[in-house]
């Protein structure tokens, strides 16, 4: 099943005006920048957690890089693991 989410969130997010070739940086400067945009947008977590269900591989989302989201989707995967079953 597909995930549902709200994507109203994007009308207020500090890239709403930039080129979106800014976010999907061929560099690390070039994700640093983009991060830097991202670190006091209003919308940050909405975004990250957007990327995050929609498994979107490329490019800067709530600030965090391709292989931010990676980690970050490895580590609710290995958490759910642990976690006992009641």
């Amino acid at each position: 099943m597909e995930p549902v989410m709200d994507t109203e969130w994007m009308a207020r997010g500090k890239c709403r005006d930039m080129p979106p070739a800014i976010f999907f940086p061929s560099d690390g400067l070039g994700v640093q920048a983009a991060q830097r945009i991202c670190a006091d947008c209003p919308v940050a977590e909405e975004c990250l957690e957007y990327a995050l269900a929609n498994r979107i591989d490329h490019g800067v989302w709530g600030g965090r890089s391709e292989r931010e989201r990676r980690r970050i989707l490895r580590s609710r995967r290995a958490s759910r693991v642990a976690l006992p079953a009641r």
